[in-house]
Protein backbone atom coordinates (compact mmCIF):
# COMPACT_ATOMS: atom_id res chain seq x y z
CA UNK A 1 0.00 0.00 0.00
CA UNK A 2 1.39 3.46 -1.14
CA UNK A 3 1.82 5.80 1.87
CA UNK A 4 0.53 8.99 1.75
CA UNK A 5 2.77 12.51 2.64
CA UNK A 6 0.71 13.19 5.37
CA UNK A 7 1.06 10.00 7.60
CA UNK A 8 4.59 11.99 8.21
CA UNK A 9 3.04 15.13 9.31
CA UNK A 10 0.99 13.08 11.87
CA UNK A 11 4.22 11.38 12.52
CA UNK A 12 5.74 14.88 13.59
CA UNK A 13 2.68 15.64 15.47
CA UNK A 14 3.65 12.79 18.08
CA UNK A 15 7.51 11.95 18.83
CA UNK A 16 7.73 16.03 18.73
CA UNK A 17 6.59 16.88 22.05
CA UNK A 18 8.73 14.24 23.09
CA UNK A 19 11.43 15.58 22.38
CA UNK A 20 10.30 19.13 22.86
CA UNK A 21 10.46 18.95 26.52
CA UNK A 22 13.75 19.36 26.52
CA UNK A 23 13.25 23.16 25.35
CA UNK A 24 10.27 23.77 27.95
CA UNK A 25 10.41 21.14 30.26
CA UNK A 26 11.33 22.71 34.31
CA UNK A 27 14.18 20.24 34.24
CA UNK A 28 15.58 20.98 31.13
CA UNK A 29 15.98 24.86 32.43
CA UNK A 30 17.66 23.77 35.89
CA UNK A 31 20.01 21.08 34.69
CA UNK A 32 21.25 23.94 32.21
CA UNK A 33 21.31 26.58 34.60
CA UNK A 34 22.78 24.50 36.70
CA UNK A 35 25.78 23.80 34.55
CA UNK A 36 26.06 27.81 34.87
CA UNK A 37 24.61 28.87 31.76
CA UNK A 38 23.61 32.50 32.04
CA UNK A 39 19.86 32.47 30.82
CA UNK A 40 17.39 30.56 28.87
CA UNK A 41 18.85 31.12 25.49
CA UNK A 42 22.54 30.69 26.37
CA UNK A 43 21.42 26.80 27.68
CA UNK A 44 19.15 26.46 24.49
CA UNK A 45 21.86 27.30 21.88
CA UNK A 46 24.58 25.45 23.75
CA UNK A 47 22.07 22.17 24.52
CA UNK A 48 21.35 22.25 21.00
CA UNK A 49 24.12 22.49 19.12
CA UNK A 50 26.24 20.37 21.76
CA UNK A 51 25.80 17.41 19.09
CA UNK A 52 27.88 19.47 16.97
CA UNK A 53 30.97 20.20 19.12
CA UNK A 54 32.09 23.52 19.63
CA UNK A 55 31.42 25.03 16.06
CA UNK A 56 31.63 29.18 15.31
CA UNK A 57 28.45 30.86 15.79
CA UNK A 58 28.09 30.96 12.31
CA UNK A 59 28.02 27.51 11.82
CA UNK A 60 24.83 27.36 14.16
CA UNK A 61 23.53 30.21 12.39
CA UNK A 62 22.99 28.55 9.33
CA UNK A 63 22.31 25.56 10.49
CA UNK A 64 19.48 25.94 12.83
CA UNK A 65 18.54 28.69 10.41
CA UNK A 66 16.09 31.09 11.98
CA UNK A 67 17.40 32.53 14.63
CA UNK A 68 19.25 36.20 14.56
CA UNK A 69 22.53 35.90 14.44
CA UNK A 70 22.63 38.60 17.13
CA UNK A 71 20.99 35.86 19.54
CA UNK A 72 23.35 32.75 18.65
CA UNK A 73 26.42 35.09 19.41
CA UNK A 74 25.39 36.40 22.77
CA UNK A 75 25.28 32.54 23.98
CA UNK A 76 28.15 30.89 21.69
CA UNK A 77 31.11 30.17 22.26
CA UNK A 78 30.76 31.53 25.60
CA UNK A 79 28.83 29.30 26.69
CA UNK A 80 31.89 26.31 26.43
CA UNK A 81 33.61 28.35 28.25
CA UNK A 82 31.07 27.82 31.43
CA UNK A 83 30.64 24.17 30.19
CA UNK A 84 31.42 21.74 27.43
CA UNK A 85 29.52 19.68 24.77
CA UNK A 86 29.62 16.93 26.71
CA UNK A 87 28.09 18.17 29.91
CA UNK A 88 25.15 19.92 28.08
CA UNK A 89 24.78 16.31 25.98
CA UNK A 90 24.31 14.74 29.60
CA UNK A 91 22.05 17.04 30.85
CA UNK A 92 19.49 17.95 28.17
CA UNK A 93 19.00 13.57 27.80
CA UNK A 94 18.85 13.35 31.70
CA UNK A 95 16.22 16.27 32.14
CA UNK A 96 14.27 15.16 29.61
CA UNK A 97 13.97 11.54 30.94
CA UNK A 98 12.89 13.09 34.58
CA UNK A 99 10.20 15.23 33.10
CA UNK A 100 9.13 11.81 30.83
CA UNK A 101 8.74 10.57 34.35
CA UNK A 102 7.24 13.28 36.05
CA UNK A 103 4.37 12.70 33.18
CA UNK A 104 3.86 9.11 34.78
CA UNK A 105 5.91 7.51 31.73
CA UNK A 106 8.37 4.58 32.66
CA UNK A 107 10.45 2.32 30.75
CA UNK A 108 7.10 -0.31 30.39
CA UNK A 109 6.46 -2.69 27.29
CA UNK A 110 4.63 0.28 25.49
CA UNK A 111 7.94 2.44 26.13
CA UNK A 112 10.13 -0.05 24.85
CA UNK A 113 8.08 -0.75 21.68
CA UNK A 114 8.07 2.73 20.89
CA UNK A 115 11.86 3.30 21.18
CA UNK A 116 12.49 0.62 19.10
CA UNK A 117 10.40 0.83 16.38
CA UNK A 118 11.05 4.74 16.62
CA UNK A 119 15.12 3.85 17.06
CA UNK A 120 14.91 1.50 13.97
CA UNK A 121 13.11 4.62 11.83
CA UNK A 122 16.25 6.97 12.66
CA UNK A 123 19.16 4.72 12.83
CA UNK A 124 18.15 4.16 9.25
CA UNK A 125 16.85 7.61 7.58
CA UNK A 126 18.92 9.06 5.09
CA UNK A 127 21.90 11.55 6.05
CA UNK A 128 21.77 13.33 2.54
CA UNK A 129 22.32 16.95 3.22
CA UNK A 130 21.01 16.74 7.37
CA UNK A 131 23.92 18.09 9.13
CA UNK A 132 22.31 18.29 12.36
CA UNK A 133 20.73 15.16 12.34
CA UNK A 134 24.32 13.73 10.92
CA UNK A 135 25.63 15.30 14.40
CA UNK A 136 22.91 13.75 17.18
CA UNK A 137 22.88 10.48 15.27
CA UNK A 138 26.57 9.67 15.91
CA UNK A 139 25.84 9.75 19.41
CA UNK A 140 25.92 7.36 21.60
CA UNK A 141 22.33 5.29 21.97
CA UNK A 142 20.71 5.17 25.26
CA UNK A 143 20.09 1.80 26.86
CA UNK A 144 17.44 2.90 28.63
CA UNK A 145 13.82 3.01 26.95
CA UNK A 146 13.01 6.39 27.79
CA UNK A 147 16.38 7.96 26.95
CA UNK A 148 16.30 6.00 24.15
CA UNK A 149 12.88 6.99 22.89
CA UNK A 150 13.51 10.96 23.72
CA UNK A 151 17.35 10.14 21.34
CA UNK A 152 14.70 8.77 18.43
CA UNK A 153 12.71 11.44 19.17
CA UNK A 154 15.11 14.23 18.29
CA UNK A 155 17.16 12.47 15.43
CA UNK A 156 13.53 12.00 13.55
CA UNK A 157 12.75 15.87 14.37
CA UNK A 158 16.48 17.09 13.19
CA UNK A 159 16.20 15.25 10.21
CA UNK A 160 12.75 16.44 9.35
CA UNK A 161 14.01 20.19 9.99
CA UNK A 162 17.04 19.69 7.85
CA UNK A 163 15.23 18.74 4.86
CA UNK A 164 12.50 21.97 5.76
CA UNK A 165 15.56 24.18 5.84
CA UNK A 166 16.63 23.17 2.56
CA UNK A 167 13.49 23.40 1.14
CA UNK A 168 13.01 27.49 2.32
CA UNK A 169 17.05 27.92 1.11
CA UNK A 170 15.79 26.32 -1.83
CA UNK A 171 12.68 28.37 -2.33
CA UNK A 172 15.02 31.84 -1.35
CA UNK A 173 13.13 32.24 1.67
CA UNK A 174 16.19 33.47 4.53
CA UNK A 175 15.59 32.35 7.92
CA UNK A 176 14.36 35.39 8.92
CA UNK A 177 11.99 35.62 6.61
CA UNK A 178 10.34 32.23 6.98
CA UNK A 179 9.18 33.35 10.44
CA UNK A 180 7.27 36.06 8.94
CA UNK A 181 5.83 33.68 6.52
CA UNK A 182 5.17 31.03 8.78
CA UNK A 183 3.01 33.72 10.95
CA UNK A 184 1.04 35.33 7.65
CA UNK A 185 0.01 31.72 6.91
CA UNK A 186 -1.89 31.16 10.59
CA UNK A 187 0.65 28.94 11.55
CA UNK A 188 2.19 30.76 14.88
CA UNK A 189 0.86 34.24 16.00
CA UNK A 190 2.97 36.96 14.84
CA UNK A 191 3.21 38.43 18.49
CA UNK A 192 4.30 35.55 19.98
CA UNK A 193 7.04 34.85 17.06
CA UNK A 194 8.21 38.25 16.78
CA UNK A 195 9.02 37.80 20.91
CA UNK A 196 10.67 34.88 21.05
CA UNK A 197 12.92 34.90 17.57
CA UNK A 198 13.71 38.63 18.21
CA UNK A 199 12.01 41.21 16.06
CA UNK A 200 11.05 44.49 16.47
CA UNK A 201 8.50 46.69 15.11
CA UNK A 202 10.67 48.23 11.88
CA UNK A 203 12.73 44.23 11.76
CA UNK A 204 9.02 42.74 10.96
CA UNK A 205 8.05 45.07 8.65
CA UNK A 206 11.59 44.82 6.47
CA UNK A 207 11.17 41.10 6.26
CA UNK A 208 7.30 41.89 5.43
CA UNK A 209 8.66 44.17 2.99
CA UNK A 210 11.01 41.93 1.22
CA UNK A 211 8.34 39.33 0.73
CA UNK A 212 5.86 41.76 -0.60
CA UNK A 213 8.61 42.35 -3.48
CA UNK A 214 8.25 38.70 -4.18
CA UNK A 215 4.51 38.96 -4.25
CA UNK A 216 3.77 37.17 -1.58
CA UNK A 217 2.32 39.04 0.91
CA UNK A 218 -0.37 41.54 0.39
CA UNK A 219 0.20 44.97 2.39
CA UNK A 220 -1.82 44.10 5.55
CA UNK A 221 1.02 40.97 5.97
CA UNK A 222 -1.50 38.33 4.71
CA UNK A 223 -0.43 36.09 2.16
CA UNK A 224 -1.24 35.93 -1.55
CA UNK A 225 -1.98 33.29 -3.57
CA UNK A 226 1.66 32.90 -4.57
CA UNK A 227 2.26 33.17 -1.01
CA UNK A 228 -0.51 30.26 0.08
CA UNK A 229 1.28 28.09 -2.99
CA UNK A 230 4.66 28.60 -1.71
CA UNK A 231 4.39 27.83 1.54
CA UNK A 232 1.67 25.04 1.06
CA UNK A 233 4.42 23.31 -1.14
CA UNK A 234 7.14 24.08 1.21
CA UNK A 235 4.75 21.79 3.90
CA UNK A 236 4.13 18.97 1.65
CA UNK A 237 7.54 18.54 0.45
CA UNK A 238 8.51 18.91 4.19
CA UNK A 239 6.48 16.00 4.54
CA UNK A 240 7.13 14.04 1.57
CA UNK A 241 10.41 13.85 2.50
CA UNK A 242 10.31 13.14 5.78
CA UNK A 243 8.32 10.25 4.89
CA UNK A 244 11.29 8.20 3.84
CA UNK A 245 11.97 7.93 7.59
CA UNK A 246 9.38 5.64 7.64
CA UNK A 247 10.75 3.35 4.32
CA UNK A 248 13.10 1.25 7.10
CA UNK A 249 9.08 -0.10 9.23
CA UNK A 250 6.83 -2.36 7.93
CA UNK A 251 2.53 -1.32 7.82
CA UNK A 252 2.36 -3.50 10.63
CA UNK A 253 5.39 -1.77 12.50
CA UNK A 254 4.39 1.62 11.32
CA UNK A 255 0.70 0.58 13.25
CA UNK A 256 2.15 -0.56 16.29
CA UNK A 257 4.28 2.90 16.40
CA UNK A 258 1.50 4.70 16.49
CA UNK A 259 -0.38 3.08 18.78
CA UNK A 260 2.49 2.52 21.46
CA UNK A 261 3.47 6.03 20.48
CA UNK A 262 0.44 8.12 21.00
CA UNK A 263 -0.70 7.35 24.21
CA UNK A 264 2.81 8.72 25.72
CA UNK A 265 2.40 11.79 23.75
CA UNK A 266 -0.98 12.24 24.90
CA UNK A 267 0.77 12.05 28.67
CA UNK A 268 3.42 14.27 27.39
CA UNK A 269 1.00 16.51 26.93
CA UNK A 270 -1.33 16.42 29.54
CA UNK A 271 1.97 17.10 31.60
CA UNK A 272 0.99 21.11 30.18
CA UNK A 273 4.97 22.08 29.79
CA UNK A 274 4.29 21.97 25.94
CA UNK A 275 2.34 24.94 24.87
CA UNK A 276 -0.46 24.73 22.90
CA UNK A 277 1.12 27.72 21.06
CA UNK A 278 4.49 26.63 20.05
CA UNK A 279 7.53 27.85 17.30
CA UNK A 280 6.93 24.06 15.76
CA UNK A 281 2.42 24.30 15.43
CA UNK A 282 1.74 20.61 16.83
CA UNK A 283 -1.50 19.79 16.08
CA UNK A 284 -3.33 18.14 19.05
CA UNK A 285 -6.86 17.31 17.19
CA UNK A 286 -6.31 13.90 16.53
CA UNK A 287 -4.27 12.40 19.28
CA UNK A 288 -6.95 10.43 20.39
CA UNK A 289 -6.64 8.38 17.53
CA UNK A 290 -3.74 5.84 17.77
CA UNK A 291 -3.85 4.34 14.29
CA UNK A 292 -1.93 5.09 11.65
CA UNK A 293 -4.71 3.98 9.38
CA UNK A 294 -2.69 2.17 7.22
CA UNK A 295 -5.11 -1.09 7.40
Amino acid sequence: MRRESGLARRFFDRFEPIHAVTYFAPEARAALDGLGYRGFWMGYFAARSAPLGMVPPEVVTAIFYNFAPERVAKALPSAWQIAGPDAALGARQDSAVAALRRYGLTADEKVSAAAELAGKAAREATLDGRPLFAANRALPWPDDPLAALWHAATLLREQRGDAHVALLAAAGVSGRESNVLHAAAGRVPRDYIARTRDYDDAAWRHHEQRLAERGLLNEDGSLTSTGQQLKDHIEATTDALALSALDPLSDDEVETLFRELTPITRAVVAGGDVSAINPMSLRRDELHEDSAHLA
